[in-house]
């Protein structure tokens, strides 16, 4: 389409919002775009185009759009509609193509002719950007009709897909993530590894991996020596095989003798398989084993070899709940190709292999052990093999077949004893058996490693059987069902008040002997200690108080362009308080101008507030009682109006408020007074004071939330000092 040859789509801002924000609870990218004179193009004018869509990118007929049914943006096309809202669904596409988790995304108009903004799930920013930027350059593609669109889509999947590998959590670390999110339990990525924290402050745990924070350092180095492991686990009672480490050629060959051939020659303290070399039987082929073990590690270890598939068992928390069995790979010749191209023909052709974390097995190379193999049969990567003949090129290569199901209770019970030993919590067991659905002593079978750290892709992605739910079990280990994993959060906004108020129940909560983090627009504080250069409020402060593992509770003020344009630092809270909200409030250079977007922003305070939770809102003003149906706790209204209609109603339904008087302040409890509280004198509203009665009422109602007594309530109310200087204010 010649006339569409010059159009282009600019981005022309981009805003990472990190939490719950006015569009949807998780992290989204928000990108203001500027498609210029294509606002003269909708899709249906464009010839030709749907059908290039359709073609390019056909798993959009899952995308359900505004009709809610299959197929429903696909309609849209075909109706018309513009590149905006086609942008953000080729966005999500792309990136759920690539394996990259999303599914949010909204496109709304802007302030001006072909300006609009593109709301998309962002669990990193630079990945769904560089997506973004793909969904235009392939938009632009299929519109003006100038390459090959299907070529285009797997080229932008393929990099996507290496972003992802480098930027995202790994598939272990991932996994345990979901699990526990599944059930509620908030993660924070703490590096750009695969260091995570789940649950809040004093409640946390950290996981690296399959490492967590209770995986002890000394067990850890301990798994890595082999010949130390091998002697606890025999102090034990665990089956082993016979060895020692040696210092030399000669002496591994000796060593082989007095044990009794065939051995295994492997690094003392290797991993992941490498410099390991079984089922070896001439002095020749030790002494070249040896060679290669020492390059993996300090020290060589000779064992006898165990007749027997190698298998990988997971422990968890004194529990086995995993397994999974070796392959045997062989290639059979032709007369024609050399080994190393049967195995490039008959090995690593198969789809289940390759180097990207959701292939099950990896891709056979020549190396050293592949190389002795080979010798053993007079063989090389260059030989041809006769017709027919069978060439063994590893005797147990990915460890990645399930056979979780054929545990025996013996095997079981041995391998959890080994991890034990060791003293991991988390551990992977190798285990060298003929057949694990009988016990060891039957078939003098032995565990010959247990690992720290292990890996869990191969039983969530197994080559064949069932995938196992790890990381379910892993969260539940962690977090076994009943205990807690957050401390109580406290989010404090409005349009004024926020900051006296977020003080004020921080000092109730220290009353109670709870160590409590406090961010406000004053800065940080842990307990009473103020935390040098952090005077504001915002998602960084925010996010910090979440991450003292010395924290029992959290206060957070929210301020209304904090929430805009970097969302909430947490995901749900105890409590939700909503002071008040100014309908003429706007932000002009974020396209906020009218009063139902700003209560969009501001609601999302309350819309976090989790089942078990209480949102505090004011009875007083009309925006807050709004609110009240989007929270999904309990609901407190504070007010100075005893007889106001919202409030009789909510007592008479058995609701809790607290009502702000003159001479005090009475919390009540359906037609029940609970508690009456004398205004202090700072706060009587006949005095020249700026501090105002409806800030403590809410801070009360705060309190009260939180289950704080009623004696600590009164207590804090009088003591507190207010500062002038924000009393009335921010």
């Amino acid at each position: 389409m010649p006339q569409l040859l010059d159009k282009s789509i600019e981005i022309l801002s981009v805003k990472h919002l990190r939490g719950p924000n006015m569009w949807t609870y998780h992290p989204i990218i928000e990108v203001w775009i500027d498609i210029g004179d294509l606002e003269d193009y909708p899709s249906n004018l464009i010839p030709g185009f749907y059908d290039r869509l359709v073609k390019s990118l056909p798993s959009l007929i899952e995308h359900r759009c505004s009709y809610g049914e299959t197929g429903g943006f696909l309609k849209r096309v075909e109706e018309g509609t513009w590149p905006a809202h086609i942008l953000e669904h080729i966005t999500l596409e792309l990136q759920n193509l690539a394996g990259i988790p999303g599914g949010f995304g909204k496109a709304r108009d802007g302030d001006r002719r072909g300006v609009y903004k593109v709301m998309v799930s962002a669990i990193n920013e630079e990945v769904t950007l560089t997506a973004l930027k793909y969904a235009r350059d392939l938009y632009l593609a299929l519109a003006q009709d100038n390459q090959d669109c299907v070529a285009l889509v797997q080229t932008i999947t393929e990099n996507l897909r290496e972003i992802g590998d480098d930027l995202l959590l790994g598939p272990s670390t991932a996994c345990i993530v979901n699990a526990a999110e599944e059930r509620g339990i908030p993660s924070i990525r703490l590096s750009e590894g695969n260091l995570v924290q789940l649950g809040y402050g004093a409640k946390q745990r950290r996981i690296w991996t399959a490492e967590t924070d209770q995986t002890s350092a000394i067990a850890e180095t301990i798994s890595r020596d082999k010949d130390l492991t091998k002697s606890l686990l025999a102090s034990a009672g665990v089956p082993i095989p016979e060895g020692r480490t040696v210092t030399s050629p000669d002496d591994a060959w000796e060593a082989a003798q007095d044990i009794g051939l065939p051995v295994v020659v492997k690094p003392i303290d290797g991993n992941h398989g490498r410099g390991v070399f079984i089922n070896l039987y001439t002095q020749q082929e030790i002494e070249a084993a040896y060679a290669v073990a020492i390059d993996e590690g300090s020290e060589v270890l000779v064992e006898r070899h165990i007749v027997g598939d190698e298998h990988r068992l997971l422990v968890v928390g004194n529990k086995v709940v995993a397994a999974a069995k070796g392959e045997t790979v062989w290639v059979t010749g032709d007369g024609k190709h050399s080994v190393q191209e049967l195995i490039r023909l008959q090995i690593n052709s198969d789809p289940r292999r390759g180097t990207a974390e959701e292939h099950p097995l990896n891709p056979v190379r020549i190396d050293s052990a592949v190389e002795l193999e080979l010798a053993r049969q007079q063989l090389t990567g260059e030989s041809i093999p006769t017709l027919d003949q069978k060439v063994l090129i590893q005797s147990n290569g990915n460890v990645a077949f399930d056979v979780t199901d054929l545990i025996h209770p013996d095997v079981a019970s041995q391998v959890a004893l080994a991890a034990r030993v060791v003293g991991l919590e988390i551990a992977g067991v190798d285990l060298v058996a003929q057949d694990i659905s009988r016990p060891l002593a039957e078939q003098n079978a032995a565990i010959v490693e247990v690992n720290a750290g292990p890996g869990l892709l191969m039983h969530l992605k197994p080559a064949s059987g069932k995938p196992q739910p790890v990381g379910k079990e892993i969260a539940n280990h962690l977090f076994p069902p009943g205990v807690d994993f957050r401390v109580p959060v406290v989010g404090v906004c409005g349009e004024s008040g926020k900051t006296p108020v977020a003080e004020m129940i921080a000092h109730f909560l220290r009353l109670t002997n709870v160590y409590v983090g406090l961010s406000c627009s004053k800065g940080l504080f842990f307990g009473n200690r103020a935390i040098p250069n952090t005077n504001a409020s915002n998602w960084e402060n925010a996010r910090r108080t979440l991450l003292n593992r010395a924290v029992e509770a959290v206060v957070i003020e929210n301020n209304h362009l904090s929430m805009l344009i970097e969302g909430l630092a947490y995901d749900r809270c105890q409590v939700g308080v909503v002071l008040n909200v100014d309908p003429k409030a706007n932000f002009p250079q974020y396209a906020i101008y009218d009063e139902d977007q700003v209560f969009s922003v501001v609601r999302t305070q309350i819309d976090v507030v989790l089942p078990t939770g209480i949102g505090v809102l004011n009875a007083d003003d009309p925006m807050c009682i709004q609110m009240a149906e989007l929270c999904d706790g309990e609901v407190i209204y504070f007010s100075e109006n005893a007889d106001s209609e919202v409030i009789q109603k909510h007592l008479q339904n058995n609701g809790r408020a607290v009502l702000v008087g003159k001479q005090q302040i009475t919390l009540k409890s359906g037609k029940l007074d609970q508690k009456s509280i004398p205004v202090p004198k700072h706060s009587e509203s006949n005095n020249a004071s700026p501090w105002k009665s409806m800030n403590l009422g809410a801070a009360i109602a705060a309190a009260w939330a939180l289950d704080i007594p009623f004696n600590v309530i009164e207590a804090g109310a009088e003591t507190f000092v207010p500062d002038t200087t924000t009393a009335t204010g921010a």
